[in-house]
């Protein structure tokens, strides 16, 4: 098959380099001139994607692989056109659709007969049907269903982890009706393959769904779950901190049985995926009080978290305070959503002086944040760890000169400096 993949991001890129190399001819499509240009040099735009450099430079060299920033003209040489692009939502919690209607618009341009159309990016329920079939039909002068296929399959993987993520989940297929679906179905069997998967009630590979709603609604769904047992986790660390009680040892204790999945609570809950599907799903649902909750919760760690710092320490003002870690999880550099924000912000209201580190950003990209870089080993008063980088990990108290309180988000991280844990009910080693 000729295929277009349309947004070569941290996704898109390595799903072109998958399909490419199950032997299909891949054109990816993006409106970054510099992304296009690197891709067709065979070079990696971005770090951190497991085998994507080697098997992209393998892609691109077979001629299976190519880039462009001519979209519709990509398209019209497709049997099959897959989008990656970003859709994000205010901060009203409404969808912001502007770059993906515009590659929709696109895609129409060039649309032919008897192409398939693929959503990944996450949408509202409904998107699919309601929004992209008329657009697509308005400016294709074609028929959805009819002259073309329209299918929603959610991208399930994490950055960093594509390619093993591809094989190890099933691939969730929606249409607008049976033709499409089963155009999708078809389309994905041809260009992904299955790890072997006992725990599965049915075997892994490409699932059909039934409708387009139903897939959109799948990933909105699963994603969201993990939003509301982080918050739940966070609200049984909020009120551990109140009673004394260690938290992470009776979350271990009730998932030592298969009926509580209990989640790690945490200093923030960040990245492209868990804290904006759940606004997504309340643009449907806006009366899933229980995902507000959640949300709402998990978008208020970060002030917690200082007030916490604030009772160990004393006032701010004037305090020198690191925060480690920009990235919004540790090992991706990735801010989208990062706690890092909200966590200086509050520092900055408390009149604290703030400086960041991380290990995967340089001093130059720290500042044009707007954040004072910091090294280890620099005089400080404080510290909160946000970011679960390894670097950080075992990490010693002369790295902090004078720290008086360590504040670590992530329980995960062990440091020899007096410290307060998020949810274990301890207080600073004099």
């Amino acid at each position: 098959m000729n295929i277009t993949v349309i947004g070569l991001g941290k996704i898109g890129l390595p799903l072109a380099v998958q399909y490419a190399s199950r032997g299909h001819k891949v054109m990816g499509a993006d409106i970054n001139p510099e992304t296009v240009r690197l891709v067709n040099a065979g070079e990696e735009p971005f770090p951190g994607e497991a085998m994507l450099a080697e098997t992209l430079q393998e892609q691109v060299a077979s001629g299976r692989l190519s880039a462009t920033t001519e979209t519709a003209a990509a398209v019209k040489d497709s049997d099959a056109v897959v989008l990656v692009v970003p859709l994000y939502v205010d901060d009203e919690g409404r969808p912001d659709y502007a770059w993906m209607d515009a590659a929709t618009r696109e895609v129409a341009i060039g649309l032919q007969p008897g192409t398939l159309v693929s959503y990944e990016t996450t949408l509202p329920v409904g998107t699919t049907r309601d929004r992209y079939a008329p657009m697509l039909e308005e400016g294709s002068g074609l028929s959805a269903g009819e002259d073309f296929h329209l299918v929603f399959s959610p991208e399930r993987v994490f950055t960093g982890r594509v390619f093993a993520d591809l094989r190890k989940y099933p691939k969730l297929v929606g249409g607008i009706d049976e033709a499409s679906e089963a155009a999708g179905i078809a389309f994905y069997e041809s260009v992904l393959e299955f790890d072997e998967r006992s725990d599965l009630d049915r075997p892994n590979g490409v699932w059909a769904m039934g409708s387009a709603e139903a897939a959109e609604m799948a990933k909105l769904a699963e994603t969201t779950y993990r939003d509301v047992n982080i918050g739940l986790a966070n609200q049984f660390a909020k009120f551990a901190d109140k009673a004394g009680i260690d938290v992470y040892k009776v979350i271990e204790a009730c998932n030592s049985q298969p009926y509580s999945h209990i989640h790690k609570p945490g200093i923030a809950v960040g990245g492209h995926c868990i804290p904006v599907y759940p606004r997504l799903y309340l643009s449907n649902d806006p009366d899933a009080t229980i995902v507000r909750a959640a949300r709402e919760t998990n978008a208020g760690m970060p002030e917690y978290a200082v007030e916490r710092l604030e009772e160990a320490f004393g006032d701010l003002r004037g305090a020198k305070v690191a925060v480690l870690g920009a990235s919004y999880r540790g090992g991706v550099k990735e801010t989208a959503f990062s706690g890092v924000f909200a966590v200086v912000a509050a520092l900055r209201q408390r009149g604290a002086n703030v400086a960041v580190h991380d290990p995967m950003y340089s001093d130059n990209e720290l500042s044009e944040s707007g954040w004072e870089p910091y090294h280890l080993g620099e005089p400080v008063d404080a510290v909160i760890i946000q970011a679960d980088h390894a670097d950080y990990a075992g990490v010693e108290q002369s790295s902090f000169p004078g720290v008086s309180v360590v504040l670590n988000g992530r329980a995960t991280l062990v440091c020899a400096a007096p410290t307060v844990v998020l949810g274990n009910g301890t207080r600073p080693i004099d």
